[in-house]
């Protein structure tokens, strides 16, 4: 769903929580919640909370939305949230960190990092009134003493062209020769050689290693080198499949 503008949008992971949802939604005036719900609905043991939380956000006259992401895996989590933000760049974001799983927590933060301009995104912790004596499966808080604001830090990530240069990689399976590696990226503008046809291949192969291969292998860790027979071979490192999951 596009935004228009200025929206105060609200990314909650659902867990075993309703107040911490609802009511920092609420006091904070939000216009849209996005929900973020396991991926696995057969699976997902907080189905009836989602339920509740939707009920009662309606009745407060607040919009909600449904994403769903793997409750158990970080990278999965951190890419549908950022997919959220990248669709509302001009609105105000606030996520929250408390109403899901340490999981879901660890995700929200790191998802909040990994933008270069952060201003219009708030994480925040809605601590909770009281923590009634846990049982499985049961709403786990009641209430909403207090909403703090969280700091967020820059996450450092490549820059545009080798996050590029990655994608091309993850579009042949993690594994691709070089030369098929040197050939995309110059047709898709990641590398310029120019007009030369003197040596264009060499040419070709050194800016691939300078402004792709090196920086990727020895400055980020998110590549491996290997030769076998006569051709080179560039595939991810487990760093680097990892990243891949939620940097594009």
């Amino acid at each position: 769903m596009k935004s228009m503008v200025n929206q105060r949008i609200h990314i909650a992971p659902v867990g075993f929580e309703i107040d911490r949802i609802v009511i920092p939604a609420e006091q904070m005036k939000a216009d849209l919640v996005y929900l973020v719900v396991h991926d696995n609905l057969s699976d997902d043991k907080a189905g009836k909370y989602h339920l509740e939380i939707q009920k009662e956000l309606k009745k407060k006259k607040i919009k909600t939305e449904t994403v769903y992401a793997n409750r158990f895996q970080l990278f999965d989590i951190i890419r549908v949230i950022k997919e959220v933000i990248q669709n509302h760049r001009k609105d105000e974001f606030y996520v929250n960190v408390a109403s899901g799983s340490k999981i879901h927590a660890i995700g929200c933060m790191m998802a909040c990092m990994i933008f270069d301009d952060r201003k219009r995104i708030h994480p925040f912790y809605p601590q909770a009134e009281s923590y009634p004596v846990y049982k499985a499966n049961e709403q786990q808080t009641y209430g909403v003493k207090e909403i703090l604001g969280l700091p967020t830090y820059q996450l450092l990530t490549p820059k545009p062209d080798l996050l590029a240069a990655l994608k091309i990689i993850k579009e042949h399976d993690g594994r691709i020769q070089k030369k098929v590696l040197a050939k995309e990226a110059e047709e898709r503008k990641i590398l310029n050689i120019g007009a030369r046809k003197e040596n264009h291949s060499n040419a070709l192969f050194a800016s691939l290693d300078k402004k792709i291969i090196q920086p990727l292998l020895n400055t980020w860790g998110f590549i491996e080198e290997e030769k076998i027979g006569k051709n080179r071979w560039i595939y991810f490192s487990d760093d680097g499949k990892n990243a891949s999951e939620f940097l594009f």
